[in-house]
């Protein structure tokens, strides 16, 4: 194995080598048997359009590491069209949805799933937003609560009663011209009192 390796390398670096004529040894998981990673097959193996309607809704849950915005079914990167054939090939060989996905999370680390697990620091990512909303309202209700106390503790402004006029002569006048127009009161002055 070694052998071909090198005699690869040495090809590649001399640019004689177009096309592998003999298999590329992996180490990585994702070229290992799935069976190694994930254990043997749980599900039922699909075929026809079973097998095509469920590629699509396992290849919607994973994210394609190339475009990162896109899942891997909708994404038109030669990386994601691989992953969709391999988890095509994995649920024809019965891998259920779950394995299929533990197997690119052991080759590309959580971050291969469009809806992460909820486990370890996931939890920050999920609970995060509602803590964040949570602690706003409080804020906000703290600080109408404690306006609204500040406001009945204040001594209330007396406010001007029905016949009260502006110390302004002038002001004064205009006050009971819109009196006498709005309320019908003879010189702008409540009935029952005293000019």
């Amino acid at each position: 194995m070694r052998l071909r390796s090198a005699a690869r390398v040495v090809l590649i670096a001399t640019g004689v080598l177009l096309a592998a004529p003999f298999a590329i040894p992996q180490d990585s998981p994702s070229g290992s048997e799935p069976s190694r990673v994930v254990g043997p097959p749980r599900g039922k193996a699909l075929a026809g359009e079973a097998l095509n309607a469920r590629t699509d809704e396992v290849a919607g849950l994973l994210r394609c590491p190339v475009c990162q915005g896109l899942s891997v079914a909708d994404s038109p990167a030669s990386m994601a069209v691989n992953m969709k054939a391999q988890t095509k090939d994995l649920l024809a060989q019965g891998y259920d949805q779950e394995q299929i996905l533990a197997y690119f999370e052991n080759s590309y680390g959580e971050f291969v799933r469009l809806e992460p697990p909820l486990r370890g620091v996931n939890w920050l990512v999920w609970l995060g937003p509602i803590l964040a909303l949570a602690a706003g309202g409080a804020a906000v209700a703290w600080t109408l609560r404690s306006r609204r106390r500040a406001a009945a503790e204040e001594p209330a402004a007396a406010l001007p009663g029905p016949d009260t006029l502006p110390d302004d002569p002038e002001l004064a006048r205009y006050v009971r011209r819109v009196r006498e127009l709005a309320y019908g009161w003879p010189d702008g002055r409540p009935p029952g009192t005293s000019a």
